[in-house]
This record gives C-alpha cells, structure tokens and sequence, in this order.
C-alpha cells in the first residue's frame, strides 16, 4: 500500500494536469519540467486511465497519517483487550459526570457505576434524529501537510450534553480518550460549552463521531467513538472517547497546552508548494502547483511572487504585504471524490453540499482542503526565490493574522529557481 505522503502527491499530479493541459502548448511545455508531472506524456494509455481513478479530494480512511500517542498505542491493541477496555462499538460506554473539584451543577449524571453510561446502541438512537455530516481535514498544530481530508458523522456533542440536564455553573467541557489505564498518558482536551451548545458563523456542530466517508471508524482512526472538533487541530478531535466532564474552571487544561501552544487557536488558512522545478531554461514558463488548507478564515486567493536574488526586497515589510504577488488558480472540486465513499456521491445530507446534486455549495469549503497551480511567465537567467501565499476570505495576507508558530503553522514558505541560459 502506497504511503499517505505518496498518495496525496499522486493525486495532486493528476489534478494539476487538467490546470496545464489547459494552458495551451505552453502548459504542456512547462509540466514536462515538473518532477512531479514529468512522465506524463509517456504513460501508456492503460496505466494513466487507472491513475485517473486516484484523482481524489477526500483520503480513504486506512491512508490517514497516524500521529497517535500510547505505548503501546490503542488502536495496536488486541480485539480481545479492546474488548475488555470497552474499545468496540458492543463495549464502548461514555461517562458524562460533574468535575469534582469544581462542580457543574447537573439534574443527572451517565456513570458505569449506576449504569446509565452512553452506550454506542444508544448513540446511534439519537443519531436517527440528529446525526449530521460534514467535510474536514484533520490536521496538525505544527504540522504542514495534512494527515488526511474526511466526511466525518456523529450526534452533537451538545445533544448527549442536554441529557444530563445542566442548571449551572458549567463554562468548560473536558474529555479525554482511553490511553492504557496509565494516568500519565493521559492525553486531555477541552473547549468553552458555548462553542459546544451554538455553532457561530455557520459552521458544523462539534460531534461525537462513529464514521467517516460512510464507514464506520476504525480502530486507528479513534473507534468505536471519537470527539472531532470542525474548526480545530487534530489535538482537539481526542480519539478512543471514553469520558467527558462540565467543569466550571474558566481555562482550558489541554495536554497540548503543556508544550507551549495556544490550545484556543482555531484552523489557520495558508498554502505550501508541492511541485516547483529547481532549474528552468531562460524565457520559459515556469509550472507550479501546491494545495492549500482554507481554515477558519475561508479562502479566496492564492498568490505567488518570484523574486531575483540580490534584488532589494521590499522595505520595512515582514510578511511581504507589499510585493508584487500573482493571483494563482484554485483548481476546481475533482470528478472522484475518493476516500471509499460509495457510488462516487457525497452521502446525503452532508454540510456544504447540495443534496441534489451533490456538488459543493461553496468552494473551497472551510476547514478542509484544495489544490492550486500557476504557470509563470518565463525570466531571464539568475538565481530567484519562488514564494506563496494565501488570502483568506477577509483579504488578510497569510501569515496573517495569526503569524505566531504556536497558535498552527502559517508560515510563508520559499524556495529556490535557477534560471539557466
């Protein structure tokens, strides 16, 4: 099985095609310099109709890049012990309790102890009456390349919430997954309860999740439950749910907070380059393509710049607000889907799709992933620095407004051209 770097990369090569087909014979000219894109014209017929297959926007679910934290990790567990430590969806039972130490007050409590824990029979009948779907990429904080894009479904958080019948005092929602019974795995998360009872800005409900791409979730990707947060980092979607707790502690006690990174900061939009040739022919256009991750700014543009080592850089401008940036294209939403769905068709009803057609009703799509491409006009002989960025829906250059490393990378990438003679 192919790796999920290689997968992606592949995919993105038979995106970026069409964009430079397009272009005309300079196009085709210019994507015979790309590494990525360079066998293209000498694929037999046979072999390029099976790597269409592979132009895809959403990941299968086995191709998702692990990051797990355990020793040993959970989902490397036996399906006899994930039984015994309730990891399968006929074991699996969620407490939801008060925190002890700084009480919500509640009208009940679900506990093993009185039997009254969420079992998973008992998730899918709220479910039949409020299951949503939603696109999302998970990522993460410090993390560049994507571990994967999914159509995740669950029940709100919110509805389990309301069936412990909270009065007052609760402002923050703990939880935590099963890591070992060990206390010093445990790995935590939390958010405010108003983001958990109202969803701003149109976005999906925070859930609890039991499929992706229309399957139900595997051990590595959290099962039988996980918590997955629409417009979070992965650290915040804890995998392997086993517990929550309505606190009244104002402040969040993430794990991740522990290595200094702002736990609050939501999905950031910015690209990065995926293919750019290091050395072209003087006069020639130059191909580029990379993906982009619209966060929870949207996304509007991606733009590239070109500039001839020596030259005077623009003054006084950290973050390049001021240079000659170049509109690049956002390349269109892919005719497969991918990810394993069935049919080639979005489940219906899915958010930000037309249940009709089944077509996106906006993109790109917050909080998710696309592809871009540029074909830059030719330049003289020189060494040059080829840079990218993003405007998020606001007009607000990447890496603003958050440029900071510890609230998700966003950082301006740059790499190097050598135009020869």
């Amino acid at each position: 099985m192919k790796s999920t770097i290689a997968q992606f990369m592949l995919e993105h090569s038979v995106l970026t095609r069409r964009y430079f087909l397009g272009c005309g014979v300079a196009g085709i000219a210019a994507a015979s310099s790309l590494p990525l894109l360079a066998e293209e014209r000498k694929r037999d017929p046979n072999l390029q109709k099976s790597l269409d297959a592979f132009e895809t926007w959403l990941t299968k679910p086995d191709d998702f890049r692990d990051v797990s934290r355990g020793k040993p990790t959970p989902h490397s567990l036996s399906e006899e012990k994930r039984k015994e430590v309730g990891l399968t969806r006929d074991t699996w039972k969620l407490e939801v309790v008060s925190d002890p130490e700084n009480p919500a007050r509640l009208g009940t409590s679900l506990t093993r102890m009185d039997n009254t824990a969420l079992d998973f029979k008992g998730l899918l009948e709220l479910g039949e009456k409020h299951a949503v779907r939603f696109p999302k990429a998970m990522t993460c904080l410090n993390i560049g390349c994507p571990l994967g894009n999914g159509i995740w479904e669950g029940v709100p958080l919110r509805t389990v919430l309301w069936l412990t019948e909270p009065r007052e005092n609760l402002r923050r929602v703990f939880y935590h997954g099963y890591h070992n019974d060990d206390p010093k795995q445990l790995f935590r998360s939390s958010l405010p309860v108003g983001r958990v009872l109202e969803d701003p800005f149109d976005l999906p409900p925070v859930i609890l999740c039991y499929k992706l791409n229309g399957q139900w979730l595997t051990p590595e990707r959290g099962a039988p439950v996980r918590l997955v947060f629409p417009e979070g980092y992965g650290f915040k979607s804890i995998k392997w749910l086993k517990q929550l707790t309505l606190s009244n502690i104002s402040h969040a006690n993430d794990t991740y907070g522990e290595k200094n990174n702002d736990v609050d900061s939501p999905m950031k939009t910015f690209c990065a380059t995926i293919s750019v040739p290091s050395k072209v022919k003087a006069n020639e256009p130059i191909p580029v393509t990379g993906y982009a991750q619209a966060g929870i700014s949207g996304l509007k543009k991606v733009q590239v710049w070109i500039h001839k080592d020596g030259d005077e850089l623009p003054e006084n401008d950290r973050y390049f607000l001021q240079a000659p940036w170049q509109d690049a294209k956002i390349l269109p939403p892919p005719k497969v889907w991918g990810g394993g769905i069935a049919d080639n068709r979005i489940p219906t009803p899915t958010m930000n799709f037309d249940s009709d057609t089944g077509q996106p009703t906006t993109w790109p799509i917050r909080c998710s992933m696309a592809h871009w491409a540029a074909l830059i006009p030719g330049l003289a002989p020189g060494e040059y620095t080829f840079r990218s960025r993003t405007i998020d829906e606001k007009g607000i250059g990447q890496p603003l407004p958050r440029p900071f490393r510890k609230s998700g990378h966003a950082a301006i990438e740059k790499l190097s051209i050598r135009v020869e003679a």
